[in-house]
């Protein structure tokens, strides 16, 4: 992935001013409205929606998109405008990511917004203002919590205890020496993979469609705390592509993260 120019860094630095301070207003919406009567409905086959999740992706794109006018926008409560394959810069963002947990009375949700460029993430925020946790990395500065610098567990080993992912998943893929413990779900997949960022969790992996919106922030989090995300076989996640839904993914540490692709790349898939 290359680094940010000299040039371009300053411009980098404004907009990372302007996404902490626009994704900690939108957690703050999102709180206010957090465990009151809201209208909600189904989008899809089984998505559920709120006007919540509506208020903040409004506050977002208002904020966001009044300041960078010619960036792109991809958003999961917004119509979706091919005109972004075209720009550069793309911010993709998720109003309420785990917005069941949100319904729910649940803490484990978030407010989710990466700016990706060139089809990679260069800044990210992930702000659960339930719990009090706002993560925030730029690329090639590291990834902070509250504003203390965040590293993924190290090791490599494959029989470790904190493991995060989907039960069936799991169970299909997962051959370590080791019977399987999973952490208990978290509603958030933007904050589960936030938490192998911050060394809570060693693996986490995130079953078949999910979408950029759930992944570009964490993404980002995850690699500058000196981890890996990637589909089983190793490959880069790549965002703003005209199919925005993605196939299963691991993130952990690096060193253990290549450890469990070698892994299930040794061993056949049922």
């Amino acid at each position: 992935m290359a680094d940010v120019s000299a040039g371009s860094r300053e411009a980098l630095a404004r907009d990372a001013a302007l996404l902490a301070r626009t994704v900690r207003e939108a957690g703050a919406l999102a709180y206010a409205m957090f465990r009151t009567e809201l209208k909600k409905w189904t989008k899809g086959a089984s998505s559920p929606v709120s006007e919540a999740d509506i208020a903040v992706n409004d506050l977002l794109e208002d904020r966001l998109r009044s300041a960078t006018p010619d960036y792109g926008w991809l958003s999961e409560e917004s119509v979706d405008d091919e005109a972004r394959l075209g720009k550069p810069l793309v911010w993709i963002v998720d109003p309420i990511d785990g917005t069941r947990a949100y319904l729910s009375g649940r803490e484990d949700w978030c407010v989710s917004v990466a700016l990706v460029e060139d089809a990679s993430p260069v800044l990210a925020a992930v702000f659960a203002p339930a719990s009090e946790e706002f993560f925030f990395a730029m690329r090639g500065a590291g990834a902070t919590r509250n504003d203390t610098p965040v590293q993924a567990a190290p090791g490599t080993e494959l029989d470790f205890p904190r493991i995060a992912g989907p039960k069936p998943l799991m169970e299909r893929l997962y051959r370590g020496p080791g019977e399987i413990s999973l952490h208990p779900r978290i509603g958030s997949l933007a904050l589960r993979l936030c938490r192998v960022a911050e060394g809570r969790l060693d693996a986490a992996f995130a079953g078949g469609q999910s979408h950029d919106w759930d992944l570009a922030a964490a993404n980002l989090i995850v690699q500058e705390a000196n981890g890996n995300m990637t589909t089983l076989s190793g490959d880069s996640i790549l965002y703003n592509r005209r199919a925005v839904t993605h196939g299963v993914l691991v993130a952990a540490g690096r060193d253990r993260h290549a450890s469990i692709v070698e892994h299930l790349r040794r061993h056949s898939l049922p």
